[in-house]
């Protein structure tokens, strides 16, 4: 597959391997592939696809998809779309702004463009490969910042519906790596608006104007620096304001690293070049050269059990408690209310909910860093034990069977069912 014109319609291919736009870097051919280079497009293309009934397969920077060595039976659409833009909204606090992101913008250029531009919210989630739209689905997190700490709405294409419609983070019920959207409501995400803060000096002067971000490399999937502006027509470029605003450390191992007490406040690029500096560390930036990289990222997400649970596991598991749901109250008339009664919980009190660290799990049921079954060309990464990682040649096969083995392990050792991250396309763990 050649690398598209910015310009060009929807571009159509057959026989590109899914491996080549995923950064596990497995699996086969879609039967085709579309890209889309704007809303419009985007929104085009996927009614049409619904409309056909065929089988499809929504692909950003492919950073969390896995998909069979058979490839796709359907189409696989990519999201190229592009722009970043303050948008006015004149019920915003003081020191607010509002930034509308299109789906298809590489989401490590969209930090690294708010700290540029003195907006701070998401400087702890640099480093997260990937595209903007896939950001809501999973309510991506990292070192004390999720994306539901600032998201205020997105545009959404609902597969019943013929129109774009807005959805608040409210409506989109975002939970650990979880939303309505991952929990099966079918549609596109076309934009998302963030809530960031903005110091005095960094506050925009002119609302809707477009920001300058890099443009897009092979495929338009890994954005490279460029002297050209992607700029909107009819606006002007938002030049760099210093100086950058300082944003609290919310992550005990971010605070180590700087040498600070947790909740000091940082100025928001230190926290940023800390945050890159740990996650490469890890193998969790994405580099060519380093086979760690070349994975899904976190493969398995963190466990949540009940207090009672976690309190069967060896004393130094790490445990992280979860906000307590608070317990439906019972709908009573008014007339039983004049006679005295009172509302009362409409059921038990709901147990409290204990997060877990997988990566702990796993390392302590025998699975060490490095580990690879006999023959294998997929094993558990050199830096850390949470991801799955191709060393070169490996199949979404063998992505799977180790996957399946480590879960196996964790269960047998301390009964905790591990679940993948990644969303998985003709496998089974």
């Amino acid at each position: 597959m050649t690398s598209p014109d910015r310009d060009s319609p929807a571009v159509v291919a057959d026989t590109t391997p899914l491996a080549e736009l995923t950064t596990m870097r497995v699996g086969g051919p879609a039967e085709r592939i579309l890209v889309a280079h704007t809303r419009d497009e985007l929104t085009r293309l996927a009614s049409e696809l619904w409309s056909s009934g065929e089988d499809w397969l929504l692909l950003g920077g492919g950073s969390n998809t896995v998909v069979h060595d058979d490839g796709f039976p359907g189409t696989a659409l990519l999201v190229r779309t592009s722009g970043i833009e303050e948008i006015a909204d004149p019920e915003l606090p003081a020191g607010s702004v509002r930034v509308r992101v299109a789906a298809g913008e590489n989401w490590d250029t969209l930090v690294a463009t708010a700290v540029e531009h003195g907006w701070a919210g998401i400087e702890g989630l640099s480093g997260i490969p990937g595209l903007a739209g896939a950001a809501p689905v999973q309510n991506i997190g990292a070192y004390g910042q999720e994306l539901s700490d600032v998201l205020h709405s997105i545009e959404f294409l609902d597969a019943l519906s013929s129109a774009p419609r807005r959805m608040t983070a409210d409506e989109l019920e975002l939970g650990y790596r979880d939303s309505v959207i991952k929990q099966g409501l079918e549609g596109v995400v076309l934009s998302l608006d963030l809530i960031l803060s903005a110091s005095s000096a960094g506050a925009s002067a002119s609302a809707s104007a477009a920001v300058s971000a890099p443009r897009r490399g092979r495929h338009g999937a890994d954005p490279a620096p460029s002297a050209d502006p992607a700029v909107a027509e009819g606006s002007e470029a938002i030049a760099p304001r210093p100086p950058t605003p300082m944003a609290p450390v919310r992550y005990a191992q971010l605070a180590t690293a700087l040498g600070v007490e947790v909740g000091t406040e940082v100025p928001i690029r230190v926290l940023r070049d800390s945050v890159l500096r740990l996650r490469a560390a890890k193998g969790m930036v994405l580099d060519a050269a380093d086979h760690d990289s070349w994975s899904s990222g976190s493969f398995f997400t963190n466990p949540i059990v009940t207090e009672r649970f976690a309190r069967t596991l060896p004393e130094g598991a790490p445990r992280f408690p979860m906000a307590a749901v608070e317990a439906s109250d019972t709908v009573i008339s008014f007339e039983e209310l004049a006679a005295g009664k009172q509302p009362h919980s409409s059921g038990p009190v709901p147990e409290r909910m204990v997060k877990l660290s997988a990566a702990w799990l796993i390392e302590h049921a025998g699975v060490a860093k490095g580990f690879r079954l006999p023959g294998s060309g997929a094993a558990v990464s050199s830096k850390h034990t949470l991801a799955i990682t191709n060393r070169g040649g490996a199949t979404a096969a063998q992505v799977a069977e180790l996957a399946r083995f480590i879960v196996q392990r964790v269960q047998q050792e301390f009964g905790v069912i591990l679940a993948p991250e990644p969303n998985l396309y003709g496998l089974e763990l």
